[in-house]
């Protein structure tokens, strides 16, 4: 008695497929629907071993269901939030497939200092601030400030209406607290409260925002890690020139909407590792133990700042402003 490779038993099961009808798998009114035709299950297209196992007709003219040979030699289902797209919303921890630095599709390391850490589940947050069509003010209550292993930054957990969603909490947020998010723009500036998200147009110089899109119905882009925050600098035409954090200054419709205030965790970047299993916790592998000359490569070098970065929406009409 031998074991049978998968090869050979797709030859055979092709063989006795096309020479003997009593072993074929036909649609029903067509003849056999016996044992093989529940043990072998239909699918839309049949590879096996690189060969086509059958699409089409018979000798005879009698039609063929495809079917898989085995579970085995499909790819796994489960596709990663986020490849899709298609994944409903939920507050739900989702949970996560971790690659440990490897390409998704070839396997092959691509990052050397990723693997390991705690397993961690998956908050899927809203970036979107839109007000309603009608420009109502929609009001919100603050449930949970929550911690998040995927940010640095808090998340808040707000509900209005009859749906909950996750968004990035800022400072001062805590639970019970009412954010509003209004389209509207008076002639005066409003004076908002942290975790507000007005139009730019509505707010004055001067002040601090975060979660910045690029264009007018777009999710936010900008200043969304822990601690960070926009300034806006100047207004000139329908765009206004914001400052981000590393000095670098940007311009964007008018339109656009923007939260107030600062990305909560702002002491983020003073936490102390203490000691190499927490990097590890954190799913950070070592470093290589070669020697490295320190050619000062990354070290400071005083350049001048890029020029204004200005979005304009190529979907509408315009002239270019230079600012």
């Amino acid at each position: 008695m031998y074991i049978m490779s998968l090869r050979t038993l797709c030859n055979n099961l092709r063989q006795l497929a096309v020479t003997n009808r009593q072993l074929c798998i036909t649609h029903p009114g067509h003849g056999t629907n016996g044992f093989m035709s529940k043990l072998l299950l239909p699918a839309t297209t049949t590879h096996c071993c690189g060969s086509n196992l059958g699409a089409g007709k018979q000798h005879d003219g009698s039609e063929v269901r495809q079917f898989h040979t085995t579970a085995a030699m499909e790819r796994s289902k489960f596709i990663p939030f986020g490849r899709t797209g298609k994944q409903k919303y939920t507050v739900r921890p989702l949970p996560m497939v971790r690659y440990a630095g490897r390409d998704l599709d070839t396997g092959r390391i691509i990052h050397k200092r990723l693997g390991g850490g705690h397993k961690q589940r998956y908050r899927m947050l809203d970036y979107f601030r839109e007000p309603p069509a009608d420009d109502k003010v929609y009001e919100e209550r603050v449930l949970d400030v929550q911690y998040d292993p995927n940010r640095s930054a808090r998340i808040a957990l707000v509900a209005g209406g009859n749906h909950k969603r996750y968004i990035i909490a800022t400072v001062n947020m805590k639970a019970g607290d009412i954010i509003k998010t209004s389209g509207q723009v008076s002639r005066l500036s409003v004076t908002a409260n942290e975790g507000d998200a007005y139009r730019l147009a509505a707010l004055p110089i001067g002040q601090l925002v975060h979660g910045i899109p690029k264009y007018p119905g777009d999710h936010g882009r900008f200043c969304r890690a822990a601690g960070t925050s926009g300034q806006i600098v100047r207004k000139i035409g329908g765009m206004v020139v914001i400052q981000l954090p590393s000095k670098r200054q940007i311009s964007v419709s008018d339109q656009c909407m923007v939260t107030i205030g600062r990305v909560s965790n702002e002491d983020h970047n003073k936490r102390v590792i203490g000691k190499a299993g927490r990097n590890r916790w954190l799913g950070i592998r070592p470093k290589s133990g070669l020697w490295h000359r320190k050619d000062g490569r990354h070290g400071r070098k005083i350049k001048p700042l890029p020029p204004i970065q200005v979005f304009m929406d190529k979907k509408q009409e315009g002239v270019h402003i230079n600012v």
